[in-house]
């Protein structure tokens, strides 16, 4: 497919693809796929942002689960009442049902964290190995503390294979289980997903992948639809 990375988009019309780089770090190649699990041309669509190209969630999320996964600890950053940015770091567990991606954050509801989330839900988390793998995801969060949710979270850490799993009741604060009030769960609904292998950086080949909401102004959804992503 030749012209420029934005004439390619024009000639590429709905489909899915996903952009590639050489040793060289310039654009080589594009996957095309006409349909993602039944949604023709909804979500398939490449769209330039701040970032570079819009990849599908088919490829976009295992991507990033498999990175975060095994990188396993995160920073995550919210906003003060003063504007300034507050970051701890975090330890999420990604769920994906091949529609939908959830975080979870195994947490205690500190007045720091739960004023800053009440004045600005919106939070960044970035994942950094030293072989310089990153990927970030851009959340709208919420707290969850009714007893089910709370239960099931801890579960799902303490069932998950290592390195990512853990047992929660190794936290001394968390003595008092999962329904205690020390122990919270925080919801991570994505709006904005980056995966950046550490061999783009070094020059040795790879994917850079991006992936965003097309309804990322809207406060009235859960889950970020399948849908065309429109530009930054």
């Amino acid at each position: 497919m030749a012209g420029t990375p934005r004439q390619r988009q024009r000639q590429a019309g709905g489909q899915s693809q996903a952009f590639h780089v050489d040793k060289r770090g310039v654009d080589c190649q594009f996957e095309v796929s006409n349909t993602f699990r039944g949604h023709e041309s909804e979500i398939g669509f490449l769209s330039p942002c701040e970032d570079g190209w819009v990849s599908s969630l088919d490829v976009m999320v295992p991507a990033f689960i498999e990175m975060a996964h095994r990188v396993v600890y995160a920073t995550l950053t919210t906003v003060d009442r003063r504007g300034r940015p507050r970051g701890r770091i975090v330890h999420p567990y990604w769920t994906w049902d091949g529609r939908s991606m959830t975080g979870w954050v195994a947490t205690s509801p500190t007045p720091v964290k739960r004023d800053n989330l009440r004045r600005n839900p919106y939070v960044s988390l970035t994942y950094w190995s030293p072989s310089h793998d990153t990927c970030t995801a851009e959340c709208r969060c919420a707290w969850v503390s009714d007893d089910r949710t709370r239960v099931d979270t801890w579960n799902l850490f303490k069932d998950a294979p290592a390195p990512v799993g853990y047992d929660p009741a190794i936290v001394p604060v968390w003595s008092g289980g999962p329904t205690a009030e020390s122990f919270a769960a925080l919801r991570l609904t994505p709006w904005r997903l980056r995966v950046f292998p550490g061999t783009v950086l070094l020059g040795q080949g790879g994917e850079v992948l991006n992936w965003r909401a097309p309804d990322v102004g809207s406060d009235n959804s859960s889950q970020p639809r399948l849908a065309k992503a429109e530009p930054e």
